[in-house]
């Protein structure tokens, strides 16, 4: 197909219209020149596909389909190879059902447990996020298909969310919110990608041209269009100007005449409109032209696919010998998510699953025995609810609670205002642990939760929202069918005041001030040594695994560099497992605040009890480097780096040391005010003020030790360290004069 001879034959309103939605759901059509329309349709974890009365959140009904497990489980997987292949699932019902593009992944960091639409986001770890995104992403589009990569950017809470503005300095954007996306467009191209609602410091993502153009197309190579979240076009002319191509969804035409009245008066340069055109035609005809609607969706097959995806993404949490369950054993499974399981979130991910298996129906067959505990609906236990649940949990070896967050707790649109499970699910879960001390809780919610009960039970299963297939996953987990490898994608703190953004999330008014900088997540409790609940990478299995032999290819190497790190994990146990194993990298010494570490690799790896794998991974600059806001770049400072492989963040098994020279001067510049100790911490400096230096130290340094002396050696070196230039004019008593000193400045500024 020739766009660009087919955009020459378009009117400048049919060029217009195509850069707004005929629907909620659909591109325009040019039915004079024979262009169709194409549809997008929600995601990301399942197709949520509408016909009628169509609407973004969800409140209408959409075709039956499978929900996989949400994003929140997904990321725990810690595995690139799954989350591909429940990606080329998705992205064969999507063929078969005439769509172009799935509006997915969501790869926004979770800043805070609150968010409400947390359980569709990945991580807190940008690197994390964007190696799963970019996964995801490989494996939808390699079914010709598309994916829409959202919401771009800084878009990290619910409440104001179509009016907010996200104020982040630029080191933590490109260090904390910018990479998941990078890595995405670098690794996997998607097809479009959807800008956030909110504004960026100041500025509407949707007319931001510094976000759509010169970071997101000139910088990392983004190929495809940019799509609005639907509703998030403030000013579509400016927007469209800065890179915003499609608007979605329909305008009812307001928007398309302003486009249209801006070329005509000279506003707008035509030739931005054709650009956009052709990025929205080249990606409908990409999908088009390899369309296959007699592509088979096999929803039992996929149903199946869910339940093998789910259990490899449930984090044991903690298990004091209780688990895995015998068959042999009389089991009572307590809480109404054990019939009806809550599996996914509310908004416009939410699927309408054609079937759902619960825990309870995939352990017919088990000597298990079911009390409701507490009515979801009512958010409430009777006092006849949970004596029924104690007098099961007495009458059974192990009881299991099922509980977690109902719908109305954390959804789209809105944010959560506490972490707390349902005061009646505490007290229920408080009750069944007395009466039984063999007490496991599954979770089931879509982000971090307290868990004032955790030292009276013995275990502790995380389901997160793990897809429609969820009980199944469930049960083959619990009877040990399936060991437990996931590994968690957050932290959870042990309450939220403890969360480095408590103080300032949700901002003030239309303002948000990402106060805690690059320390969100595990890269905070760790710099602070703060207790968690449960680290970030935490996980149990029903094995043991062990690393060890630590290798890396060089001691010393330059930013230019790669450095190949290898280690040998071993199962240690007597089951057969799987293990992620963590690569973590921190700066010893650094001039700027840095984490204690940051992931820079992970990889999961399946070990026979006994068996041991090598595991090798390739460090680059920016596996090293900070975002430098003198260069406005990557930066890497020469010095030390600490190399660890663990289990979690906070547990470390192997360690050791590389250094690495950065080849990229930051040019510094000194004047009058600077003070001697940053000058001396560059060793070429400090031969240009040696002299001053040398006679500053014999004027301040004449106290001695003597406890007695006015200025110690002590305090005439600390008052050294801290003098600006400008006082040794004053200071020299005339043996250093204005002139001199403007001389050593300008050798210092020339070097």
């Amino acid at each position: 197909m020739d766009i660009k001879a087919l955009i020459v034959q378009m009117t400048l309103e049919e060029k217009a219209g195509l850069c707004s939605g005929l629907d909620f759901w659909h591109t325009k059509p040019v039915e004079r020149l024979g262009v169709p329309s194409v549809m997008v349709s929600d995601g990301p974890h399942g197709l949520r596909k509408q016909d009628e009365q169509a609407d973004h959140l969800g409140l209408n009904e959409s075709i039956p389909a499978v929900c996989m497990p949400a994003a929140c489980a997904t990321a725990a997987s810690f595995d690139r190879d799954l989350i591909q292949w429940m990606g080329q699932s998705i992205g064969a019902s999507c063929q078969h059902e005439r769509l172009s593009v799935v509006l997915g992944p969501a790869v926004n960091i979770k800043r805070s447990p609150l968010c409400g639409r947390n359980f569709e986001y990945l991580s807190e770890d940008p690197y994390l996020a964007g190696e799963m995104a970019a996964a995801y992403i490989n494996g939808v589009q390699s079914q010709n298909v598309g994916t829409s990569i959202k919401h771009f950017a800084a878009n990290n809470q619910e409440h104001r969310r179509m009016s907010s503005s996200s104020d982040v300095d630029e080191r933590t954007l490109r260090e904390i919110y910018f990479p998941a996306f990078e890595t995405a467009v670098k690794k996997a191209q998607p097809w479009t990608v959807m800008c956030s609602y909110n504004k960026i410091n100041g500025v509407y993502a949707s007319q931001n041209h510094w976000l759509l153009t010169d970071v997101l197309r000139k910088e990392w190579g983004f190929q495809g269009y940019v799509m609005s979240d639907w509703g998030a076009v403030s000013d579509r002319v400016p927007g469209l100007a800065a890179g915003l191509d499609l608007e979605m969804p329909s305008s009812g035409g307001v928007n398309d005449k302003k486009i249209v009245e801006a070329v005509r008066s000279g506003e707008l340069d035509e030739a931005v409109l054709d650009q956009a055109v052709e990025r929205i035609l080249t990606i409908n005809y990409r999908y088009l032209e390899n369309a296959r609607p007699d592509t088979r969706w096999d929803k039992e097959a996929d149903h199946l696919l869910a339940a093998e995806i789910a259990g490899q993404c449930m984090v044991l949490l903690k298990n004091e010998g209780v688990l895995p369950l015998s068959e042999k054993d009389d089991v009572a499974f307590i809480g109404e998510f054990a019939k009806k399981p809550r599996y996914q979130g509310g908004g416009s991910s939410h699927i309408n699953s054609f079937r759902t298996t619960s825990a309870l129906e995939a352990a017919q067959g088990l000597k298990v025995t079911y009390a409701q505990g507490y009515d979801v609906a009512a958010d409430a236990a009777t006092d006849e609810m949970i004596a029924q649940a104690v007098a099961a949990a007495r009458a059974a070896k192990t009881a299991v609670v099922f509980a977690g967050l109902p719908d109305a707790y954390e959804s789209e649109g809105y944010d959560r205002t506490h972490m707390s499970l349902p005061a009646c699910q505490n007290k229920l879960i408080e009750a069944v642990a007395a009466a039984n001390p063999n007490t496991v809780v599954v979770l089931h919610n879509g982000s971090p939760v307290e868990m004032p009960w955790v030292d009276k039970v013995k275990g502790v299963l995380e389901a997160y929202l793990g897809g429609q297939a969820v009980g199944l996953a469930t049960v083959r987990i619990l009877y040990g069918q399936v060991d437990p490898s996931g590994r968690l994608a957050e932290s959870f703190p042990v309450k939220l005041s403890d969360n480095p953004s408590y103080l300032y999330y949700g901002g003030e008014g239309d303002r948000t001030e990402y106060r805690e900088g690059v320390f969100v997540g595990y890269r905070y409790y760790d710099k602070k040594q703060m207790p968690v609940l449960f680290p970030f990478g935490h996980g149990l299995s029903y094995t043991t695994f062990a690393y060890s032999d630590l290798r890396l290819s060089a001691d010393h190497i330059t930013d230019r560099d790669t450095l190949t790190v290898t280690v040998k994990a071993a199962n240690t146990g007597s089951r057969h497992g799987k293990t992620v194993v963590q690569l973590y990298v921190g700066d010893v010494e650094s001039s700027v605040v840095r984490p204690v570490r940051e992931l820079k690799g992970f990889e999961k790896v399946e070990l026979a009890p006994g068996e041991s794998k090598d595991v090798t991974f390739t460090l680059d600059k920016r596996s090293f480097a900070y975002w430098n806001e003198q260069l406005h770049d990557w930066y890497v400072e020469t010095g030390d780096f600490t190399i660890e492989i663990g289990q979690s963040s906070r547990a470390i098994d192997v360690a050791a040391t590389v250094h690495v020279t950065g080849t990229v001067k930051c040019k510094k510049h000194y004047t009058k005010d600077s003070i001697f100790l940053d000058i001396l911490s560059d060793p070429a400096a400090a031969q240009v003020v040696k002299p001053l230096t040398d006679g500053i130290s014999q004027m301040f340094g004449g106290g001695g030790s003597d406890g007695d002396a006015a200025i110690t050696d002590d305090m005439g070196a600390a008052m050294v360290k801290y003098m600006p230039l400008r006082n040794v004019v004053s200071f020299s008593g005339g043996q250093v004069s204005e002139d001199m000193l403007n001389a050593m400045l300008n050798a210092l500024n020339s070097l």
